[in-house]
């Protein structure tokens, strides 16, 4: 056990497993109908348990940064198959970026390996109408909509990734956990590659696998729930604490992720125990969910060297 400002990090890891992941990017004359954009299309995106997706918001661009010059914001969706990634990408960006005044919506990976269609397949809502160029080697199209046209590029890249990194704060209140898991994903929003799926990057409903109804893949982490102290079997809580939030991180990589963790634990560290977050736990399934183990001690030995 290691206790850090007033905060016990449990000797445990977090474990993730491998997915599919693509970033595309969105662009609109201003930057507001971009997000708008990019909101509804990261929308319902939350867990692949039901959403078939896990999408989020990586950062606001610069006109700087992207293909056309223009305001723009790169989204991050990962999904456990190449064939799934691409069903949520055609549907959402059919549905939430096509419709959307003045946007564009372009690759955000390097071209190589797997691909899944962007354009390839919206290009029949042009009626026969819609053309296409190739710049750089690459073929974007050009759909004729009632505010001018719609380009998108043909393709996006699909590449491997990792998804499920997860970090449990256990806290005095629920002010304190809020706090907590706040300045925990601020801090990971500032690292490139990840996203944080949930509502506001933060989930209070986290699941373990399995239930007593034999319908359910997934219920609730009884273990976490404070209402349920004394009465499950085994409790990972003490009377002191009374509320437990959960941060899901996805990431391009293995060590995409492991940063984002390593950030999340040390700004909850920065608050300590003396603003409510007593300990920072993580979640797995003794290691059969999948092959990536994230061990907390590991990561803020990482982060001393």
């Amino acid at each position: 056990m290691k206790q850090i400002n007033g905060v016990v990090i449990d000797d445990t890891f977090a474990e993730a497993f491998p997915m599919k992941a693509t970033r595309l990017i969105v662009t609109a004359h201003r930057i507001d109908w971009a997000r708008h954009a990019a909101v509804a299309t990261t929308g319902f995106a939350t867990s692949v348990i039901a959403c078939g997706c896990e999408a989020g918001i990586e950062r606001e661009l610069d006109p700087a940064e992207t293909p056309d010059g223009r305001p723009g914001i790169a989204l991050l969706l990962f999904s456990m198959s190449g064939k799934e990634l691409a069903k949520q990408i055609e549907r959402r960006v059919g549905q939430c970026v096509l419709t959307c005044p003045t946007t564009a919506v372009f690759a955000g990976l390097p071209v190589g390996g797997d691909e899944a269609a962007l354009g390839k397949n919206l290009r029949f809502f042009g009626d026969g109408w819609q053309i296409s160029k190739v710049i750089g080697g690459q073929r974007y199209w050009r759909i004729p909509v009632m505010d001018g046209e719609f380009v998108a590029q043909e393709t996006t890249p699909v590449v491997k990734s990792v998804g499920g990194g997860n970090l449990l704060l256990l806290a005095r209140d629920t002010d304190s956990a809020l706090a907590a898991a706040e300045a925990a994903v601020a801090a990971m929003k500032r690292l490139p590659n990840v996203i944080m799926p949930f509502p506001g990057g933060v989930v209070r409903s986290g699941s373990k696998v399995g239930s007593k109804y034999a319908s359910l893949g997934a219920s609730t982490n009884d273990a976490f729930c404070p209402s349920l102290l004394g009465l499950v079997a085994k409790s990972e809580l003490t009377p002191e604490t009374r509320c437990v939030m959960e941060i899901v991180i996805d990431g391009l990589t293995e060590a995409d992720v492991a940063a984002a963790m390593r950030a999340g634990i040390e700004a909850g560290i920065a608050r300590g125990a003396a603003q409510g977050l007593l300990r920072i736990s993580a979640g797995n399934y003794g290691g059969k969910l999948g092959p990536f183990h994230f061990h907390l001690h590991k990561l803020l030995e990482g982060a001393a060297s």
